[in-house]
């Protein structure tokens, strides 16, 4: 694959796919499955305590889930982090942070987002990727939802985590 060098003379070899991944999906895999064909290592950055968000799993189910769902990827790996995500770039040594777009109101949160982390971190880059159509709808959220009310999620997620995540809805009923 022919990489172009940017302007500062160093190729992006390493990014970052933050989010709190609670669980993953279908829809984050496929980000991950592109962006891995873009960068020479991607990390996959589980955020341990998000302050916006009520998780079902804990940090290490998420990160071995997801784990479990990048076997295939073999230059994508999984980390837990807390505090700045730009922190986590800089801790990882990477170039570019990874976020996918579904929506008109995910541009704008990852606007105002890649504002403040250029103040915080100029070398950091932004790469925006648009979700695939089949999952433009999809969120950890609605999946987590669909699961308690017994709704069929297997097209959603990896069967391991479908799995993980009935058992998980079941046990807190």
């Amino acid at each position: 694959m022919h990489r172009s060098i940017p302007k500062g003379g160093q190729a992006l070899t390493i990014a970052i796919y933050p989010g709190s991944f609670d669980p993953i999906t279908n829809g984050h895999l496929d980000i991950a499955t592109r962006a891995a064909k873009l960068f020479e290592k991607l990390i996959i950055g589980v955020y341990d305590t998000p302050q916006d968000k009520q998780l079902l799993f804990t940090t290490q189910e998420r990160v071995e889930l997801a784990r479990q769902a990048i076997i295939n990827l073999p230059n994508v790996e999984v980390e837990s982090f807390s505090g700045l995500t730009v922190d986590f770039a800089q801790k990882v040594k990477a170039q570019a942070m990874v976020r996918g777009l579904r929506m008109g109101a995910d541009f704008e949160r990852e606007f105002d987002l890649a504002m403040m982390n250029k103040k915080l971190y100029p070398e950091l880059e932004l790469v925006c990727l648009m979700a695939n159509q089949e999952y433009q709808f999809l969120s950890s959220s609605l999946l987590k939802e669909a699961a308690r009310l017994g709704g069929k999620i297997d097209s959603f997620v990896p069967k391991h985590v479908a799995t993980a995540l009935r058992k998980k809805v079941h046990s807190k009923m």
